[in-house]
């Protein structure tokens, strides 16, 4: 990721690169492009003139034109300054809120987004939902093969986004269950993992949310083998998928969802309470 300084402000790299195959992505990015483009020569400026005001190459300028690469939204603030545009430019934002993620996380984020019930269970990370910025940070820079630095910055932006669903209105319900040893992983170095866990602590304090602790000692639950996870509508559908069973994919057959529902509900009974769970993990702090 390239970073430039424009009148003493540090400037990142203008966006990310499109996903291929994700047409629908770029459509948005070709009519916010135009929009540009427009907006730019209506002002009488070159591509050229307008990145050097801007921060940014004319080939940067002329790749965003083209729907190639996705603004970042502090690019859209200095352009709308730039042009003059009075807001017209920076509301664009919202047009590539969505686009800025890859799109199968897009796809996860639209179904979190339509959830009324969360049901997870995570056996050796933390879940994404439940970190801190610089936990999940810690847990991308160790993935092999490493992510470029471009990919980096925009995975963890899209986790960031979907974070905000514990906070939506209206709240929906939110059930987590989380195995000891998640809990203990100093991942990032000690300080990184004593915040994480000041952070569940606060978290759970959501009168949405409930984290229950399952400790190693206890008996192997049926949801060993992996992850699970459920996300239900207020339709009453759902849609669910568990680590080594149905290939790890998402499913929504009913007879298939009872199972993950059984299996979730064993979990959740074997496990520390909510209460019994705060206190552990206040034991384990203090322990980190």
């Amino acid at each position: 990721m390239s970073v430039e300084e424009v009148d003493g402000v540090v400037v990142e790299d203008a966006g990310w690169e499109v996903d291929p195959g994700d047409e629908p992505g770029k459509a948005i990015l070709a009519t916010v492009g135009r929009q540009l483009k427009t907006w730019r020569e209506a002002r009488g400026m070159s591509a050229a003139e307008f990145g050097a005001l801007t921060g940014y190459g004319e080939d940067m300028i002329r790749k965003l034109e083209r729907g190639d690469r996705i603004p970042r939204p502090e690019f859209l603030d200095r352009a709308d300054a730039v042009l003059d545009a009075n807001g017209l430019v920076a509301e664009m934002k919202q047009d590539i809120a969505e686009v800025r993620y890859p799109k199968p996380i897009r796809d996860l984020a639209n179904l979190e987004g339509r959830a009324v019930e969360f049901c997870m269970y995570t056996n050796f990370d933390i879940h994404g939902l439940l970190q801190t910025g610089e936990f999940s940070r810690a847990m991308m820079e160790n993935w092999r093969p490493m992510y470029s630095p471009e990919q980096l910055e925009r995975y963890l932006a899209a986790r960031e986004g979907r974070r905000a669903v514990l906070r939506k209105t209206p709240r929906p319900e939110f059930s987590f269950i989380q195995e000891e040893v998640s809990l203990r992983r100093p991942i990032g170095g000690r300080m990184v993992l004593r915040r994480q866990l000041e952070h569940l602590l606060e978290v759970s304090e959501l009168p949405n949310v409930s984290i229950q602790v399952m400790p190693t000692e206890r008996a192997t639950p049926p949801g060993s083998t992996g992850v699970i996870e459920l996300l239900k509508f207020a339709d009453g559908k759902a849609v669910g998928r568990m680590d080594g069973d149905f290939g790890g994919r998402p499913v929504s057959d009913p007879k298939r969802l009872r199972l993950l529902d059984l299996r979730y509900g064993i979990i959740r009974s074997v496990a520390l309470t909510p209460a019994e769970s705060r206190d552990f993990i206040e034991q384990l702090l203090g322990e980190t």
